[in-house]
Formats: C-alpha cells, structure tokens, sequence
C-alpha cells in the first residue's frame, strides 16, 4: 500500500510541475506589458521601470520561470545579494534557514505567490486563503446533496426498472444534466430568492459570512448557502443517478446476485450488503471529478448569487487584469485536483485491492 501511495504522490508532483509549467508560459507569453496593466496603460518610464524590476519583469524568460519555481517550492534558494530577486526580502515571512552558502542559504517557506497587482500589494495567498473555503464549503454542502439524494434515487430506479418511478426518475436526471449551471442558478435565485421570498426566508443573494447591521461584526449566514449548494448539485446529481442506477443493474444481473436469490435472501438486503458496494467504483469516479470541476466551475453559480468564493474571485482578478490572482487561482484549483484523484485511487484501493497490482 505504501509503494502504490509512493507511486500516486510522484505522478501528482509530476503533474503539478506541467502545471506550474504550462500557467507560467501561458500567462507570460501573452501579448502586453504586465507593468503597464498595473499603471493603467499610463506612460510614466521611471514607474515602469521599478514595477519591473520589483516583479522582476526585467529579466530573462528563464530566469523568471526559474524564480518562479523557486518561490512555489517549500524549499528555496535565497540569495544574500539585496538586488537579488531572490532575496528573502521579497517575503513578509522569513524563510528558515537549513544550509547556509557564501552567497545565500536554503531555506524552508510556505509556497510563496506572489503579490496582487490591484489589491495594494496584498498577498495572493492571503486572497486565496480568504476565499478558497468559502467555495469549499460550498462544493462540500453541494456533492453531499448529489451523494445522498443521487445514490437514494439511483437505488430506487434500480429496484423498480422498467416502472413508472424509474421513469419519473429518470427523466428528472436527464433533465438536470441538460440544463446549464448559470441557468438553474438565475432561476433558483429567482423563483426562491426574490417570488417566493416571503415564504422561503431566502435571499437572491448573500455569502457565507454577512456584516451584522449594528456594527458588531461578522456572523455565519447558513441561510444563503441553501439556494447556490442545490443549483450546484443539480448536475452532479443527475450523472450520480444515471451512473449507480446502471451499475446496480448490471451489478443485479451477476451470478453471486442470483446465487444469493437462490439462498433466500431478499433484494433490498442483496443491494444493501452487497450490490451497492460494488457499484460504487464508477460513483466514485464521477464524484471527485465532480467535486474538483465545483471548485473550477462554480463561476456563474458565484457570481449569480453573489457568493464571495474562489470562482466570483477569478471572475474579479480576470476583468481588472490581476494575473498573479488567475494563476494563483489555477495552481489551487490544480493541486485540488491531484490531492483529491490521489484520495479516490486510495479509495479504489481499499474498495478493490486488484487495483494496487
């Protein structure tokens, strides 16, 4: 087991290393000067001039990939030259330092982002650490509604195939699969924000935390979690319906499902015990990809409701041009990915041990 996990975490560093590689070419090689987006396309050459050497736009491609990758690395080379761009003065946190050189040390350090160009040099990580849970807590609350309600339905549908609840079923899951997430997300808020408001209690837009109106702080409104984490479940929901409702099936149409008939058992006890287990392989697979595209993917569904998540925030940094942000952003979303497929292979371990050979 430990060999297999050994194998999934060098695959996922590989992974991210053609990530980091792919963010840093792509949003460097793009067509404009990133000095003069911060100025606002204004001319002032003794300005630009600084900008570029304090991000370090002055320097060669290479160089910046290689500072670049410096600065994401827990361990990181430091110079002891002041004009250095690797110098930890760069960092509001000073690195600690593990082997001291001439010219520099090495260093241990949070993975460094570098610094917003619009929010007044604020951190990227502490933008990032601000927003990431509430997206979270909003793909959490959202694939727990898939998972429940999916695998419930999916078992209904298959114990009664052919039926008129199965079909009922079954159509409710197509329907949910073709419709976009920005159109149930308009009229969800709507319907139940704004038609039905005076019976829901809910509004059309809010996120997690909320200013109190008499000035003593911040407070945990669950209340505008329920409208985003439904419209965000719907189309996971369908394909985790469609999915177990056929592999319960196929699974029933095994010879131990028939041997176990044979020997008195009843079938809701045989998809309980056995069946459903066996059928969850596939579930899994389309639940932590769809858990990872919510963190990606929950743009329209922020934006809409006004949620102030990871998505709503990529929608900002992209329309005032904040770059560090996007791809600050996109390395999260990234590592999320790798973290949670190396999670769901652990699981097929553990569900199916064939799968470690």
């Amino acid at each position: 087991m430990l060999r297999f996990l050994g194998h999934k975490a060098a695959y996922g560093l590989l992974v991210m290393w053609g990530v980091i590689t792919v963010v840093f070419l792509l949003f460097n090689v793009l067509p404009g000067d990133p000095s003069r987006m911060m100025l606002d396309q204004r001319e002032d050459s003794e300005q630009l001039e600084r900008i570029r050497k304090k991000y370090g736009f002055n320097l060669p491609l290479g160089a910046q990939y290689l500072h670049y990758l410096n600065d994401l690395s827990p361990l990181s080379w430091h110079s002891a030259e002041e004009d250095d761009f690797s110098h930890p003065k760069r960092y509001q946190k000073k690195p600690q330092e593990l082997l001291h050189f001439e010219g520099g040390f090495i260093g241990l350090k949070a993975p460094y982002l570098r610094t917003s160009f619009r929010s007044q040099g604020k951190e990227v990580g502490q933008i990032l650490r601000e927003t990431f849970p509430n997206t979270l807590v909003l793909a959490v609350a959202a694939m727990s509604i898939a998972l429940s309600l999916g695998l419930f339905l999916g078992l209904i549908a298959a114990r009664f195939k052919g039926s008129m609840i199965d079909r009922i079923i079954s159509f409710f899951g197509t329907l949910g699969m073709s419709v976009p997430s920005f159109f149930s997300a308009i009229l969800m808020a709507w319907i139940f924000g704004y038609l039905l408001a005076d019976w829901t209690g809910l509004n059309m837009t809010g996120s997690l935390y909320e200013v109190d109106l008499y000035g003593e702080g911040r407070y945990i409104a669950w209340s505008n979690l329920i409208l985003p984490a439904i419209t965000l479940g719907i189309r996971p929901l369908a394909v985790i319906i469609q999915l177990s409702r056929s592999s319960l099936l196929e699974e029933m149409s095994q010879d131990y499902v028939r041997t176990a008939r044979a020997k008195g058992l009843s079938m809701p006890k045989i998809l309980r015990k056995h069946s459903l287990r066996n059928a969850l392989n596939p579930v899994i697979t389309a639940a932590s990809g769809w858990f990872a595209s919510m963190l990606a993917g929950a743009v329209f569904v922020e934006y809409i409701f006004g949620w102030n998540g990871l998505g709503k925030q990529i929608v900002d940094a992209l329309n005032q041009l904040d770059l560090p942000v996007v791809m600050g952003a996109v390395l999260l979303i990234a590592i999320t990915f790798v973290f949670i497929s190396i999670i769901v292979d652990l699981l097929y371990a553990w569900i199916d041990p064939r799968v470690r050979n």
